[in-house]
C-alpha cells in the first residue's frame, strides 16, 4: 500500500515539474535536488518491490501475461483437453526427430520451448475445425462430380 502511494505521489510530482524549463543556476540547483528526491523515492519503491521472496516471486509472476479466457486458465495442464496435452509432447518430439535431427542441444531446447508455446493454440476445437474444412473440400468435390456425371456410381 505504501509503495503504491509513493508511486502515485511520484508520478504527480513528475508531471508538475517536468515542464519547468531551467533558466538560471538556481533553477538548475532546484532540479538537481528534485532529481535526488526522485531517485530516493524510486529506490524506496524498488527496495519495497524486492523486500521478500514472496515480493520477488510476485514481481516475476507479474511479467507474464494473464490468460484472457473466460474463467478458464488454458495454461494450466490440468484444465486442457486431450488434444492440447497430446500436442504439448508430440509437436516438440516430432520437430526434433524430423526437421532438427542433426541440430545441437541449444537448438533442440529452443525448438522445444517455442513449440510448447505454440501448442497452447492447438486444442480440440481447432483440430475439429481444420478437419471439418478438409472434409468440406472433399465433400464439395464429390457433389460436383455427381452433378457432372449423375448416372455414374
Amino acid at each position: 500500500m505504501k509503495g503504491r502511494l509513493l508511486t502515485l505521489l511520484f508520478k504527480r510530482y513528475l508531471n508538475n515539474k517536468m515542464d519547468a524549463p531551467i533558466k538560471n543556476s538556481w533553477d538548475l540547483r532546484q532540479e538537481i535536488i528534485r532529481l535526488k528526491e526522485v531517485e530516493k523515492v524510486q529506490g524506496e519503491a524498488i527496495a519495497e518491490r524486492f523486500s521478500s521472496p514472496a515480493a520477488i516471486f510476485s514481481t516475476v509472476y507479474s511479467l507474464f501475461p494473464k490468460s484472457s479466457n473466460t474463467g478458464e486458465n488454458k495454461s494450466n495442464i490440468f484444465n486442457q483437453d486431450f488434444v492440447s496435452i497430446l500436442s504439448r509432447f508430440l509437436i516438440p518430439l516430432t520437430l526434433n526427430k524430423t526437421i532438427f535431427r542433426n541440430s545441437g542441444f541449444l537448438i533442440k531446447t529452443l525448438v522445444g520451448l517455442v513449440s510448447q508455446k505454440a501448442s497452447g493454440y492447438v486444442n480440440e476445437e481447432s483440430v475439429v475445425g481444420i478437419f471439418d474444412k478438409v472434409k468440406a473440400l472433399f465433400t464439395k468435390r464429390r457433389t460436383q462430380a455427381k452433378e457432372h456425371y449423375p448416372y455414374s456410381m
